[in-house]
């Protein structure tokens, strides 16, 4: 269980973010001459140079959108360039792309980025430029809402590359793209003209990843289902009948089994669902009325956050870091491993630091969603966030040397299929780094460094005032 910091600060970590963002400039600039454009993307390192893997092109990017949020923090214009320029020749495949659920990955991350930054007036954007940007991001998250399948119950999810039939957990935090698109007043065009809510979808996609992919514990209103599982726990997939749209059963790609909890895909929940209760915030009334009004999403959105992060501080060792699957086999030979620091070296089971630094920034933003309306569980949740960040920012997973690629250490990508690279004289993968987790490393620290400096904060939409989103 994760030992909370009670007297921790968000300006208690500016030391090391500053320190974190000196080693992000050299890295953000070696993997821009080992990929150059054209260049298969960058997945994760091997032997501390970054290779490419190929299944989908979902991590592009966190290449390009690192420099965006470099310049965001340091104001170096190296990087805002870089981003500009990398964005506009090589992103625009991505914002059609009709066979991935990754779009908030790759352009909400780049477009998204850009867009935000210009809308701060944190550069100089020609009315082109963001027409521009606003364009991608209309189209990004109408691509990504045609990705539709449909439920028993008439709703319905975002369908996974896997197929119609699979929900992944993961697409929670790609939904970005659609809340995006319908901040900007887009909409998805359909048969015979007809005009589907992308708002409606995020809430319809958030709902049903709730209700199938997350567990609620046995003292839950979900009935039999949950009679044997515990509160929190997530499911990397869920898969249905797509003759009937019948749920039919659990199931995971990257963890260890449909049974137990893969922490990446726990964190991509913990950080989707404040993410969305925070652009719940800036709707009005009117627009949440059809989708069955302000209190209802936001009750069951906040359900979900609370019960998945709750389970990452239970399930978590002292320091906030977790291993790559709570069911992994080889826990069960580390003795009392909750009860101590996370340690990358064993012998018998990866740590997967992607998975705290995508779940820190989720328990950071729910503590901040929290503060007015339950104080106390708010400074749990901030806390818990900043002592998982302040781990991740030690010497022990920050790529302090010049000559691995990797800003963050100790991550893992798919070890069921055996992706992930074991040193000469280790048992397990340790010691690489990975695209979202060097990128999410970045947006964790961000976001706490606009916290600790009393900046206006740094979310996906941008400036808006509560309410006032189209």
């Amino acid at each position: 269980m994760i030992h909370v910091d009670t007297q921790i600060e968000p300006s208690t970590l500016l030391p090391a973010i500053e320190r974190m963002w000196a080693l992000s400039a050299d890295k953000i600039r070696a993997i821009e001459q080992s990929f150059p454009p054209g260049s298969p993307s960058p997945v994760f390192t091997v032997a501390g140079q970054y290779s490419a893997q190929g299944w989908t092109e979902w991590t592009q990017g966190f290449q390009y959108g690192a420099a965006a949020l470099q310049f965001d923090a340091t104001g170096d214009t190296e990087f805002l360039d870089l981003a500009r320029d990398r964005t506009r020749q090589v992103m625009a495949p991505h914002l059609t792309h009709t066979g991935v659920h990754d779009h908030g990955f790759n352009n909400v991350s780049t477009y998204g980025n850009l867009w935000r930054l210009a809308k701060e007036h944190r550069f100089e954007a020609s009315a082109d430029e963001i027409d521009f940007y606003e364009l991608a991001l209309k189209v990004t998250g109408a691509v990504q809402a045609s990705r539709w399948s449909t439920t028993a119950d008439g709703t319905g999810y975002i369908y996974s590359f896997n197929g119609p039939q699979s929900l992944f957990v993961d697409t929670i935090r790609s939904c970005r793209a659609l809340a995006v698109s319908h901040q900007l007043g887009h909409v998805l065009q359909g048969e015979r003209d007809a005009r589907i809510s992308l708002l409606g979808r995020i809430i319809e996609h958030a709902r049903n990843t709730a209700r199938y992919n997350i567990w609620y514990g046995p003292d839950s209103e979900n009935g039999p289902r949950d009679t044997y599982d515990v509160r929190g726990r997530t499911a990397h997939e869920s898969v249905f009948n797509t003759n009937n749209g019948d749920y039919r059963c659990p199931s995971t790609q990257q963890g260890y089994s449909a049974f137990s909890t893969w922490t990446r895909g726990l964190a991509w929940a913990m950080l989707g669902y404040p993410e969305q209760l925070e652009f719940i915030q800036t709707l009005a009334d009117d627009q949440l009325e059809p989708f069955g009004g302000r209190d209802a999403i936001t009750a069951f959105m906040l359900e979900a956050a609370r019960a998945t992060c709750d389970f990452y501080i239970e399930q978590t060792p002292v320091d906030g870091v977790p291993y790559w699957d709570t069911g992994a086999p080889g826990l069960a030979k580390m003795g009392d491993y909750l009860d101590r620091p996370a340690e990358p070296l064993n012998d018998h089971e990866p740590v997967d630091s992607s998975a705290a630094a995508i779940g820190c920034q989720g328990l950071i933003r729910l503590g901040i969603y929290l503060k007015d309306s339950d104080p106390q569980a708010a400074g749990r949740y901030l806390k818990a966030g900043l002592t998982s960040l302040q781990s991740l920012l030690t010497d022990t997973y920050l790529g302090t040397d010049p000559g691995h690629q990797g800003l963050l250490l100790h991550t893992v990508y798919h070890r069921p299929n055996g992706w992930d690279h074991i040193p000469e004289g280790c048992s397990i993968p340790c010691g690489e780094a990975a695209m979202w987790g060097d990128y999410h490393l970045r947006e964790a620290a961000l976001t706490v460094q606009r916290l600790a400096n009393n900046q206006t904060p740094y979310t996906f939409f941008g400036p808006v005032e509560k309410g006032g989103a189209t």
